[in-house]
């Protein structure tokens, strides 16, 4: 039988040998884009700094599969053979890259070695795979249309690969079963190629490889009933209370845990807040800026009624101290992440915790980005509390930028008052600066404050105006009393406290003068924040 020729069945015949290697290229370069995007969210994930993470895994990764496409030259013989090879062991190192992550991190300290191997041996087997199909493809093409069709279905994969990522995997499938999915995906391959190309290859292979496929489907299929309990256990090593919630959503990952009758919420393994002492956080966080709006001349001509604007915020809880002012004209609340404010909105949990502010009639929500909401918002505000995660990231420090800030000068109105959490002053000093300076900069005068929040440490604001200097802003917030409005600690003595600091309160051998504007194009910020001393905490 000669054996570039197929079969006279009607499934050989459409499953030629070239169209066989073309899909198998296109669904290799889906299952291996999709694999850069999972080790490079579980290394944002475990190890931090998104930008440096996704870089250096990506890098690696096309560095490997240049390598491994080195090492295909050695190879002479068996090629169909090997290519089914590497295609069952990519399912396997694929399907448990998440599962081997997730349960060595909770025995071990040394995870980022762990991901990186596995960026390396998964970027040697794609990279081998590719020189393999193209030499096995020149049998059927001749070599301008072999090597532009192949590399042609790897690259369409690849694009087909990041949408399926992007938009179905990590928002609904969710890291712990996405990896499977390509797993089976390049097992498919493995057991297309071998029941179609049967005439490639020597009859006691084909034995061993089905024998092989067959071993490597159970260890699959073992690995996805396990996979849950695995990762669910490995992601509670990373926290001390019971996890009672997690979802890993478009965004990021939210993981509630409780510890006797106190919840706490994180983001991305941060803590957001503690219900054991999360009004010491949101308290100052709000009646600041709101007592200084309510006694200002600079309210809204609309009878006296005050806009909000809370940029972040999506646990509902700075909008609950909003509410408690019956001057509230309007609330919109900006947040990108559409599952943390359906949290906001219907976990029994947090409703109680805020009083289930976001479903109350004068609070709006919009899920999208805050710096593009102002950018096309024609809206003016008289307070403006901006309540993001801190900027420990490229993405979040955006929303500390000069750029930022000038879109917040813009919006709020010529008596208004801003307020924005900046980290802390003390354990972040230069982060801490670098924000008050950056504000500064956008044309508003500051007043730093700052409080102890028992489960998050020294915590700081950088509350932001146009109408007066930080001399009078300082005085007038002082002078708060807080008298008519229900708060759990803020009083005015807390007021005296929060707006303090004691003598080289900064904790820096850098003067104010080192500290450089946060911008766009020169995001010193997050490199401000990575380098503070939150080893102290």
């Amino acid at each position: 039988m000669d054996k570039n020729k197929p079969s006279s069945s009607s499934f050989t015949s459409f499953w030629t040998p070239s169209r066989t290697l073309k899909v198998a290229l296109f669904a290799t370069g889906l299952s291996g884009i999709v694999a850069e995007y999972i080790l490079s969210t579980l290394a944002t994930y475990f190890l931090g700094d998104s930008v440096k993470q996704f870089t250096l895994i990506v890098s690696v990764m096309l560095f490997s599969m240049g390598l491994g496409s080195r090492l295909s030259q050695f190879f002479k013989k068996n090629l169909i053979e090997l290519f089914i090879a590497c295609e069952l062991i990519l399912s396997v190192l694929v399907s448990f890259c998440s599962l081997l992550t997730y349960g060595i991190a909770s025995v071990s300290e040394w995870i980022g070695i762990v991901i990186y191997t596995l960026s390396v041996l998964i970027g040697l087997l794609i990279g081998f795979e590719i020189p393999l199909v193209t030499r096995i493809n020149e049998n059927y093409e001749e070599l301008r249309f072999n090597i532009s069709s192949v590399m042609e279905k790897d690259y369409y994969g690849s694009l087909i690969g990041g949408a399926f990522f992007a938009f179905i995997g990590l928002p609904f499938i969710g890291l712990t079963y996405t990896p499977f999915i390509l797993g089976i995906i390049n097992f498919l391959v493995g057991i297309l190629v071998l029941f179609t190309l049967t005439s490639l290859f020597a009859e006691k292979w084909q034995a061993r490889l089905k024998v092989i496929s067959l071993a490597i489907l159970g260890v699959i299929v073992f690995g996805l009933i396990s996979a849950k309990p695995v990762v669910r256990y490995g992601e509670q090593k990373r926290y001390k209370d019971k996890i009672i919630f997690e979802e890993q959503s478009r965004y990021q990952k939210i993981v509630m845990t409780q510890y006797k009758k106190d919840y706490w919420l994180y983001l991305n393994s941060h803590l957001q807040f503690s219900t054991f002492d999360e009004w010491l956080y949101h308290e100052p966080l709000v009646h600041p800026v709101m007592q200084f709006a309510t006694k200002s001349e600079s309210q809204s001509k609309k009878e006296g009624k005050l806009d909000i604007l809370i940029l972040g915020g999506g646990d509902g809880c700075a909008a609950r101290e909003v509410l408690k002012y019956d001057n509230v004209n309007t609330i919109t609340l900006v947040d990108l992440d559409p599952s943390m404010t359906k949290l906001g909105k219907e976990s029994p949990i947090i409703t109680k915790v805020n009083k289930n502010s976001l479903n109350n009639e004068r609070v709006t929500v919009y899920n999208g980005d805050a710096f593009n909401f102002l950018t096309d918002s024609m809206v003016f505000y008289d307070v403006m509390i901006v309540d993001f995660p801190d900027p420990k990231t490229i993405e979040v420090n955006r929303l500390y930028t000069l750029e930022f800030y000038q879109l917040c000068y813009q919006h709020l109105r010529p008596q208004g008052i801003m307020i924005t959490q900046a980290g802390s002053p003390y354990y972040a000093a230069k982060a801490f600066d670098c924000i008050n300076k950056t504000m500064q900069r956008a044309g508003f005068e500051t007043l730093p404050m700052h409080n102890q929040v028992l489960t998050m440490g020294e915590w700081g604001w950088i509350v932001g105006n146009k109408s007066l200097k930080t001399e009078d802003l300082k005085k007038v917030m002082q002078n708060i009393q807080i008298k008519d409005i229900e708060t759990k600690w803020l009083n005015h003595d807390a007021m005296l406290q929060i707006t303090s600091f004691g003598k080289n309160w900064k904790n820096t051998n850098n003067s104010k003068e080192d500290i450089e504007i946060n911008t766009i194009h020169n995001p010193v910020l997050y490199r401000y924040y990575q380098d503070g001393s939150w080893y102290m905490y």
